[in-house]
């Protein structure tokens, strides 16, 4: 994986950040490649970051959770590592999520809160049954 992250060949170095995703130990990489252009390298990272609970990520994410032009695919895997990272300013981040126009991304958003932990919401964050 170290070899083929550093090599010239930019589809081994997209595997080798797929691969950070499952295998322990490459927290610096992971950070270096959340900087990277290619969104493919980018998606793969913040991933990883989120499976590993990467605190050092979290500037990151947070940035692509607050821009309005993040891509739908890199929004929903920051969600989840928003989670992942595990960082108590994720919640409200998270919960503004909840409110979107998109199935997909409010679904996330309740998928996150459930694994920081929070089964219930508020009052006020609850939604209207729609059975």
């Amino acid at each position: 994986v170290r070899a083929a992250f550093v090599g010239d060949d930019e589809d081994w170095r997209l595997t080798a950040v797929f691969c950070m995703r499952f295998i322990k130990g490459f927290d610096k990489q992971i950070l270096e490649s959340l900087e990277s252009v290619s969104p493919d390298i980018q998606y793969e990272a913040v991933c990883a970051a989120g499976n590993w609970g990467v605190k050092a990520a979290w500037p990151h994410v947070d940035a692509l959770l607050r821009a309005e032009s993040t891509d739908k695919s890199l929004l929903l895997a920051a969600i989840d590592a928003a989670s992942g990272i595990g960082l108590p300013e994720a919640v409200e981040i998270i919960l503004d999520f909840t409110d979107s126009d998109d199935d997909d991304i409010v679904d996330a958003a309740h998928e996150a809160l459930a694994m920081i932990g929070i089964d219930s919401l508020d009052d006020e964050y609850e939604e209207e049954d729609d059975w």
